[in-house]
């Protein structure tokens, strides 16, 4: 074989095995069980919280999902949205600490929301939403652990938490940042004004959701474009040296 084939053929080879790499690990984060929006206000009220949950078996559909919601920061006055093709069952738990708030104290919370009946197939995915009475203002985050099982009986476990400095696991947990409400947000963690309507404040996460959503997948999506354009320059540039090199031998 000559050395220009050698050398073309190797570069393909390497953007090949690179291409497939990036892919791949693309298709790992996109399998994530995840919760939108990412961050709301301490103590927001009113909201609407998205579980996004995609099939990432070839062979197998999604057909129950547990969420587990926190009891030592407690979500509070929690709905669920009915949702064609699922059912919905929701476990409340008995708080260690009750919660005092301006309509009284509260001694219970919904503490696991599973929906079975429905099925989510390969290449598709499906969103849970969960409205809310109010969220904590004593912690940064909320983690909610996730199982996710498969019409072949096989249980993901989306329970891992993420430690700071480290790289994110295997099987992450959803996790909803909290952060300190600005004045110019309003109660229910987003900007304008909390009182204007009801159904602004509840359209508002949504669009949230939708926003963060997008600005994800599509930074994700310029980032393996990126990397696939450089693995292509590399390969054209070999390309390049093995012609020059094939006609100085000439």
């Amino acid at each position: 074989m000559s050395p220009i084939r050698t050398t073309l053929r190797r570069a393909g080879l390497v953007a090949a095995l690179t291409t497939a790499g990036v892919l791949a690990a693309a298709g790992a984060a996109f399998a994530h069980v995840t919760v939108h929006p990412e961050t709301y206000a301490k103590g927001a009220t009113d909201g609407v919280l998205t579980f996004r949950v995609p099939n990432e078996e070839d062979t197998a559909s999604t057909t129950k999902v547990q969420v587990f919601l926190p009891t030592d920061h407690p979500v509070l006055g929690v709905l669920v949205t009915p949702q064609e093709g699922w059912t919905a069952q929701v476990t409340t738990t008995k708080l260690k600490t009750p919660v005092k708030t301006d309509d009284g104290t509260i001694t219970e919370a919904v503490s696991e929301i599973t929906w079975t009946g429905g099925r989510i197939r390969h290449g598709q995915y499906q969103d849970f939403n969960v409205a809310f009475g109010q969220l904590p203002d004593d912690t940064d985050q909320l983690s909610f652990k996730t199982l996710q099982t498969y019409s072949d009986g096989n249980v993901v476990r989306w329970i891992e938490e993420a430690k700071k400095g480290a790289d994110e696991p295997q099987n992450p947990a959803p996790v909803l940042t909290l952060t300190a409400q600005d004045a110019g947000k309003g109660s229910d963690g987003t900007s304008g004004s909390a009182s204007s309507s009801s159904s602004s404040s509840s359209s508002a996460p949504a669009a949230a959701a939708d926003s963060t959503s997008s600005s994800d997948s599509t930074a994700r999506g310029l980032g393996i474009a990126g990397l696939v354009v450089g693995v292509l320059g590399l390969a054209a540039a070999g390309y390049t040296l093995a012609r020059g090199r094939g006609a100085r031998s000439e």
